[in-house]
């Protein structure tokens, strides 16, 4: 399959290379003038966990192709959508009279209803996941991170389509495994209130990897995410059919928060993971956090560990060029 990476993003970059590994055709979408900046390969240093539990150390040069254009016969047949959530609504007005006849994988979180979270992306055309890989640029240009085995998808009430299974395909193609989410609107806004949760407290601290094996703080992140919950039922959505979701943060943070921080310190993909979110600046984890408050605050829920942690992400900052 011939598909196209919007960006070239941490989770553009490392699902890019899992499916040229797959056996596909993958290039990368850039602004104009940012191929030069980037370069011809991407010197990768990742944590690969698709065939071993503890995950595999990979570190390689990648060649990969850049285009700087898209015109509506550009020929892709995926088009993979992965951006931060407020620039969303910036990248599907670009894709919208571009996308031709290929298939968008919108990939990454949603606050918004997802069906108006598109914009003008046609209906039909869309297929919809949720990756579960991470990592940061550093200042040395290498991207570290580390890809866990398997990938979310889901539909909003109904059996995929047609178009949906090819998409499912090509990321087993890739050794990857799928998790199924019936309810995946319902999915999104979980996930979204469980990483302003978590954060908040990262940015209180500086940087989310200043998280990995602070049992004290990751307690603080799991006690705002649970103090965000009735914000969901809030917005309608019934968590009885998201319990899996939901109970890490409703169980006993004696017992989460401790094994919590093991896990982000001895299981080498979450330690990479965290680890490599060490940007003070990154603008995303602001955004989550300023959008969920300002919900919480519309709707009437009372989210007092997310209000005394507005200070540190009240100001939204610019993204870096």
């Amino acid at each position: 399959m011939k598909i196209l990476m919007f960006g070239r993003g941490v989770i553009a970059t490392v699902y890019g290379w899992a499916l040229q590994q797959g056996g596909h055709d993958v290039e990368f979408y850039v602004r104009p003038g940012r191929a030069a900046t980037y370069g011809d390969a991407v010197d990768l240093d990742l944590v690969d966990a698709r065939h071993r539990l503890w995950g595999q150390r990979v570190v390689e040069k990648w060649p990969v192709r850049y285009r700087e254009a898209l015109d509506p016969d550009h020929g892709f047949d995926l088009i993979v959508l992965s951006v931060p959530h407020h620039r969303l609504a910036e990248a599907t007005a670009f894709l919208a009279p571009r996308v031709g006849q290929a298939t968008v994988l919108v990939f990454g979180n949603i606050w918004t209803e997802p069906l108006a979270a598109i914009g003008a992306l046609p209906v039909d055309q869309i297929a919809w996941g949720f990756p579960q890989a991470g990592g940061g640029f550093g200042a040395d240009g290498v991207l570290r991170g580390a890809l866990l085995p398997s990938v979310v998808f889901g539909t909003l009430g109904r059996p995929p389509t047609d178009r949906e299974r090819a998409v499912r395909q090509v990321f087993r193609e890739a050794g990857l495994r799928l998790k199924e989410q019936p309810d995946f609107r319902g999915w999104l806004w979980v996930h979204f209130v469980s990483d302003a949760g978590l954060f908040s407290q990262g940015l209180r601290l500086g940087s989310l990897s200043k998280l990995a094996g602070a049992t004290g703080d990751l307690r603080e992140g799991l006690l705002a995410g649970r103090e965000l919950l009735p914000l969901l039922k809030a917005r309608g959505l019934d968590l009885r059919r998201h319990r899996g979701g939901v109970l890490l943060f409703r169980a006993p943070t004696w017992l989460t928060a401790p094994a919590l921080a093991w896990l982000t310190t001895h299981v080498a993909p979450v330690r990479v993971n965290f680890a490599a979110h060490s940007d003070p600046e990154a603008q995303e984890p602001r955004e989550i956090c300023r959008d969920a408050l300002a919900e919480a605050r519309r709707l009437g829920v009372a989210v007092p560990r997310l209000e005394a942690a507005e200070p540190h992400f009240a100001r939204a900052k610019t993204d870096r060029v």
